[in-house]
């Protein structure tokens, strides 16, 4: 079992994002990772740009006091992208801390978050081939649209809770 801490994500931190945006970018097995500079096209700078104004929030998970996953959560109008209220949610983790339960563990962590702040649903985009799609349907996450490569999923917030 591996020892981590969750919490929010500081100030002076924001600039790990890109990082985390970057290890976000499903490869698939046998293909060559793009350039790190691929997170400088504007499809992907939403994600992070300017990242700390109003319904932005992320959660990282530290091991040893380094910081080995993130999820963040914005309004933005991006591929997960389905209502102007709703934010699109984003998570990774570097290479060697993946399968241990962290992600889950991060993932549970914002949406018991964005239920504490009122969000009624949050959204995101899902590679057909990436694993993680599995994880987000045990999470709660239902298919509500996808095209040739990727899911457009969300998860109603207030599932379990009378209305």
């Amino acid at each position: 079992m591996i020892n981590y801490n969750i919490r929010k994500i500081k100030y002076d931190e924001y600039r790990i994002l890109d990082n985390f945006l970057y290890e976000a970018i499903f490869i698939p097995e046998g293909i060559q990772s793009p350039p790190k500079s691929i997170i400088e096209q504007p499809e992907l700078q939403v994600y992070v740009e300017n990242f700390g104004k109003k319904d932005d929030y992320c959660l990282v998970a530290e091991i040893n006091n380094k910081i080995v996953g993130a999820v963040w959560v914005r309004i933005m109008d991006d591929y997960g992208h389905i209502y102007n209220n709703t934010p699109s949610l984003a998570i990774s983790l570097y290479k060697e801390f993946r399968r241990r339960g962290i992600g889950t563990a991060l993932l549970e962590s914002m949406l018991s978050l964005l239920k504490s702040e009122n969000y009624e649903k949050v959204s995101l985009s899902v590679q057909k081939a990436n694993y993680a799609y599995r994880m987000y349907l045990k999470m709660g996450f239902e298919v509500v649209d996808e095209n040739d490569e990727e899911y457009i999923m969300v998860c109603d917030l207030r599932k379990g809770e009378k209305q």
